[in-house]
């Protein structure tokens, strides 16, 4: 039987710290009682019980004075430091933990925590949760170093690595080193352009997309833009990587919350829905675990809660694997085998290269996360901000009537040369980033520069973990103007691009940077302007419908009185590895007469 992740950290913190404490425990007193000395075990006791938090204190305090020597060493100062109310900011960490969307429902804007300690400290500074270091930054040069100029000396370590291990094994975005460079490898031909390009795929499930919007809103009725935009991803991004579409839009999408008895939806695709549910609430603690640090197995002591979901996923995913290879064994012998055919899937490219079934499996989940969330989180926030700003929507859809028309599929070219197009999806991954936040941990020491170039470095410790956030980068109005939070895609077209972006294109990260940039890139922009050229050549006009949501998914009440976008905001957006709207993104479509 496995032990669950917190008895087996007990049982590792036990061997390196009780048991040692226990052996000097009785090897004090029989000392003692060898030189005859009446010591009761009471004040031997009473003797530990101080000792420990003293010696404790001690070593934080060495901590600390190590630093300073290893900073001034390397001409440097330590990061400002968060100073909580609670020994080893423990209050900062339950605050953190405690907006996550697990066993909590939190209100606060996303990243408003970081917000607030940027105003006091400036854009990197160091939260240094339960005495450990836990870096932040919102500073491009430091993110630039991390991505590109030093990416040897920042990996995803092994913090990452443990929080993740269960559900992203050692999968391109859970592995360093040599791993990495294998499932990189691997992947990378697969991404070509001319894959990229064939549309077949896209056009099949966005026409069932459409066609599920305009049944609903005939009958006055909006729908829940977010729910079928991951089931388009999910099913377009299955029979593109596996050649086994899970058919989620076959199961109907679900009525607004001011319908009465509504009517149930379809139990035909069970698998698939719980497959897709499963995935997402073992990321979402995924993403727990890294909030509260390498202490997160003590959260669950009783049970691995990424256990259950992941036996889901697995229920459905290693049958596809076994029956992959099985027939990829019985091809190898004939003359022409998938391995010649440009319809061959993703899994039949890394089958040919191993039939590691834990290899297979753990690529083709990273992959998929990143097909799947990143691309419906980005559709789902740019169709909010044509809602909030019909004059984008109507400028797009003449873009596209002008070079498609309003039936043609479009193509690869066709969207190349939409300028406005590229434009808008841009505007949106800026004030919307999929991935808001991303994590790495230094190897050795080092030193950050300075934003103000007459002060001294920043020391970066070594092992030290740190989190990087492009949301709050991509809205900071030093770097994009003093309309950094308005949505506005003319400012990657105009003279804006020229001040702001070209001299510093590390200011825009919506796909990161260096040698760990998306291979996907080129496929998500595809895919996510092929669905918005669909939706505009079908309706004319979109709006939110709040009255069709849960009104405890709503903004709260009192985002009204925020600062910056959380005072305008119309939904609620949270996070777990990726961003979406809690609640759902309902809106309401005008269809186009034909």
């Amino acid at each position: 039987m496995k032990l669950t992740p917190g008895v087996a950290y007990l049982g590792r913190w036990a061997t390196s710290t009780v048991l040692p404490a226990i052996g000097v425990f009785l090897l004090l007193t029989r000392i003692l009682a060898f030189a005859g000395i009446s010591f009761s075990a009471a004040w031997l006791c009473t003797i530990l019980a101080v000792g420990f938090p003293l010696s404790f204190s001690l070593y934080i305090l060495s901590q600390e004075e190590s630093k300073r020597r290893r900073a001034a060493a390397l001409g440097a100062r330590l990061l400002p430091q968060t100073r909580g109310h609670w020994p080893g900011n423990a209050d900062a960490l339950w605050d953190l933990i405690s907006r996550t969307e697990i066993d909590y429902i939190g209100t606060r804007f996303p990243g408003a925590a970081f917000v607030d300690q940027i105003k006091i400290h400036g854009p990197v500074f160091n939260m240094r949760m339960l005495w450990e270091d836990a870096i932040i930054t919102t500073e491009p040069q430091h993110i630039k170093t991390i991505l590109a100029t030093d990416f040897a000396n920042y990996v995803k370590g092994n913090r990452l690595k443990a929080a993740a291990d269960d559900v992203l094994g050692d999968g391109v975005f859970n592995s360093d080193g040599e791993t990495w460079r294998l499932h990189r490898t691997m992947t990378r031909p697969f991404f070509s352009i001319d894959r990229i390009s064939h549309f077949d795929i896209f056009d099949r499930h966005a026409e069932t997309v459409v066609g599920l919007m305009k049944q609903r809103f005939c009958v006055g009725l909006a729908i829940d833009f977010q729910d079928l935009a991951s089931r388009f991803t999910l099913d377009a991004a299955t029979e593109f990587l596996l050649g086994h579409c899970l058919n989620t839009l076959a199961a109907g999408i679900p009525y607004p919350y001011n319908v009465p008895n509504p009517k149930p939806l379809s139990t035909e695709s069970n698998t698939a829905q719980d497959f897709a549910a499963a995935f997402t609430v073992a990321q979402q603690w995924v993403v727990r675990r890294s909030v509260i640090g390498q202490t997160w197995p003590l959260f669950e002591l009783l049970e691995d809660r990424t256990r259950k979901p992941m036996e889901v996923v697995d229920a459905f995913l290693m049958p596809i694997l076994k029956d992959a290879i099985e027939k990829h064994k019985v091809s190898q012998g004939f003359q022409e085998t998938a391995e010649e055919s440009e319809d061959g899937t993703l899994l039949d490219h890394l089958i040919r290269q191993t039939m590691d079934i834990k290899v297979l499996k753990d690529e083709i989940l990273n992959i998929l996360l990143a097909g799947r969330d990143t691309t419906a989180s980005t559709l789902t926030s740019a169709v909010y901000l044509m809602a909030l700003h019909p004059d984008v929507l109507r400028r797009l859809r003449e873009e596209i009537l002008e070079k498609v028309g309003l039936t043609r599929r479009p193509t690869y070219s066709d969207i190349r040369d939409m300028k406005y197009l590229r434009a808008v999806l841009n505007e949106t991954l800026r004030l919307f980033p999929a991935v808001p936040f991303n994590v790495r941990e230094s190897v050795k020491d080092t030193t950050w520069e300075s934003p103000n170039p007459d002060e001294k470095p920043f020391f970066v410790p070594g092992a030290s973990a740190l989190t990087y956030s492009v949301l709050l980068m991509h809205r900071r109005t030093d770097l994009w103007g003093p309309d950094a939070l308005e949505f506005d895609p003319d400012r990657f077209i105009d003279e804006r691009l020229h001040k702001y972006l070209v001299p510093n294109p590390f200011i825009f990260l919506p796909f990161n940077a260096g040698p760990r940039i998306c291979l996907g890139q080129q496929f998500a922009y595809s895919e996510m302007s092929f669905m918005l050229i669909r939706l505009l050549q079908n309706f004319s006009f979109i709006s939110l419908s709040p009255e069709s949501q849960d009104p405890s998914n709503r903004p709260p009440v009192s985002w009204k009185n925020g600062e910056g976008r959380q005072a305008v905001e119309q939904f609620h957006p949270k996070f777990h590895l990726t961003l979406y709207a809690k609640g759902g993104m309902w809106v309401k479509m005008e269809p186009v007469e034909v």
